[in-house]
């Protein structure tokens, strides 16, 4: 047990209550936040909720690949140093870390080469914007949007479509208002009353997704099918599977809601096993979102600036050619100061300040905060739009066809 006693620390025997001690050998049991105590039954403390999420990502590598070993340790220290940052090795083996800005993204790089691997130099890629995937939906879905997709045994089939959530429960549940925990009566009140979704569909809630928590939901509608229940394991898995990656660029997805509306499924319990249906029903699950009119969605950061009444004009021009949009303008009472608040793309957002200070002689002080997701204009599959080449870009950023794949390599025929 130590006392922290400015730049220095002393060791004691014990503390009395109400004091704050540093603790010394956890750091290989506890990631970001944890509660110690000597009782089984402790209920843990609640960990700390942001009001804003990493929506810009990096991906890191040493310049000396003799270093890599020291990037690993100090991607492990950042992640405990700091709660809000995300440390993430993908599939291909890129170190990738998220923050909620292009400062504090700069803030966590230097302490990633000054103090976490003692000077060793890294290289760094341009920051990338997450984005959604969502949908516009279409009318009449249960007659015109419905995928089918059939195993590969050819035993079982799946008929599922997509529809979108109601405007305000994505948001609802990314706060946690509506959770999977939630008793299943009381949450169906709740989703019918005060959000207008169907009673049928908020009765049979199968899971959120993805990693169980998002703003995605998978439900049942089927009327009367067989051996339903036991296949629910697998598509559960699937609708995870296929919300974290979406068909457009991989990204995850975002108020969707997937309906299974049929199914015929094999009496036989060994030709409906996972390695049948979970590769059925994401092609199903991806089928439905191509049906339904896919779309993009953009974080937007809420910029509020500071500046005096004659920079006002130079301010709005810097945010119209960023595409921002301002929302709101006051005069501070008593003093000759603005207060400009105004949207703007993340993805435009990358030297922002900069621009912002060359246009005002530095009289401006922006500050960005994350605010909320919003839907690109424009079809994501018409190559003459701009977000087409937007998802084309990420689409080889990451590595994959440069075309989004047609509805055809999911729809089966009967």
């Amino acid at each position: 047990t130590l006392l922290m006693m400015g730049r220095r620390t002393d060791a004691v025997d014990s503390v009395p209550c109400g004091n704050i001690v540093g603790l010394v050998g956890l750091d290989q049991v506890i990631i970001k936040t944890a509660t110690l105590s000597d009782v089984e039954e402790a209920f843990p403390m609640k960990a700390m909720k942001y009001s804003v999420s990493p929506v810009v990502r990096v991906a890191v590598e040493p310049k000396n690949p003799a270093d890599l070993p020291k990037l690993v340790e100090g991607l492990k220290r950042l992640a405990k140093s700091d709660p809000l940052v995300l440390c993430i090795t993908e599939e291909s083996g890129e170190h990738v870390i998220a923050g909620a800005g292009e400062l504090h993204l700069e803030i966590c790089l230097k302490d990633l080469k000054e103090d976490f691997m003692n000077g060793a130099e890294i290289r760094v890629s341009n920051p990338v914007v997450t984005f959604r995937e969502t949908i516009e939906g279409i009318d009449d879905p249960d007659s015109n949007g419905v995928c089918l997709s059939k195993s590969p045994n050819k035993h079982n089939r799946l008929y599922i479509y997509a529809s979108p959530l109601p405007s305000e429960l994505p948001t609802a549940i990314e706060d946690g208002r509506v959770t999977p925990r939630d008793e299943a009566k009381a949450r169906m009140k709740m989703l019918r009353d005060e959000y207008g979704m169907p009673e049928d569909a908020a009765k049979k809630i199968w899971c959120f997704g993805p990693d169980g928590t998002g703003a995605n939901l998978l439900v049942d509608r089927a009327k009367a099918v067989q051996y339903l229940n036991d296949i629910k394991d697998s598509c559960v898995a699937a609708f995870q599977w296929a919300t974290k990656e979406g068909v457009l660029c991989d990204e995850n997805m975002r108020g969707i809601l997937f309906n299974i509306h049929d199914c015929s499924l094999h009496a036989d319990t060994i030709h409906r096993g996972g390695g049948q249906i979970i590769p059925t029903c994401r092609r199903a699950l991806y089928g439905a979102q191509l049906m339904a009119e896919p779309r993009l969605v953009e974080p937007f950061f809420l910029v509020e600036i500071q500046c005096p009444e004659a920079t006002v004009g130079s301010i709005y021009s810097v945010l119209t050619r960023k595409r921002g949009h301002v929302f709101e303008e006051t005069q501070r009472p008593g003093t000759p100061m603005f207060n400009v608040k105004a949207y703007l793309p993340v993805q435009e957002s990358f030297g922002f300040t900069a621009d912002l200070r060359s246009a005002t002689s530095g009289q401006a002080f922006p500050q960005c905060v994350f605010d909320h997701w919003s839907t690109m204009t424009g079809n994501p599959l018409d190559p003459s739009e701009t977000v087409a080449v937007l998802v084309k870009e990420i689409r080889v950023r990451k590595g994959l066809k440069e075309v989004v794949p047609d509805v055809g390599n999911y729809y089966d025929k009967l």
